[in-house]
């Protein structure tokens, strides 16, 4: 009896817990940052909210261009582009993984030029930064309908 005791002692204790599910937490988490990356586009412009929740390398893919692979190689790209603060964007779906280290947004998005109106979707991946911060490693997205939402 001892020895069983012993023996299932033992392996409980080299078993391990399951993983604790920091998901809903991190999705809302995601869904702040994105809406906080939106806000920064409206009040300093788009490319500016980009580099600030950029990580340092990511991945912006490119209508007929080799995509932005990491953030230095965007701020080259973007220097000389105008500042852009009439677009604003909206998660509609957010997820992250159980551990909570990464997740992704997705949504629709209005940029109001002078003669028209462009709306589009977007996909944004998200990675936990060591500080608790989020910043993403992919964001793209293509122009669509005016969504029905």
């Amino acid at each position: 009896m001892k020895k069983i005791i012993g023996a299932l002692l033992i392996f409980c204790s080299c078993s391990r817990s399951p993983a604790t599910d920091t998901s809903e937490q991190a999705a809302r988490e995601i869904r702040d940052a994105d809406i906080a990356m939106s806000n920064l586009a409206a009040k300093e412009g788009f490319f500016k909210a980009l580099l600030a929740y950029a990580e340092d390398s990511m991945i912006i893919p490119r209508e007929g261009k080799l995509p932005l692979m990491t953030k230095a190689e965007a701020t080259t790209s973007w220097a000389d582009k105008p500042v852009i603060k009439e677009i604003s964007w909206k998660p509609i779906k957010v997820k992250a993984s159980k551990n909570g280290e990464m997740g992704y947004s997705f949504g629709f998005s209005t940029y109001q030029g002078k003669d028209t109106t462009t709306y589009t979707n977007y996909c944004t991946i998200w990675h936990k930064q060591e500080d608790g911060s989020w910043k993403f490693v992919f964001d793209g997205g293509n122009n669509t309908p005016k969504p029905d939402y």
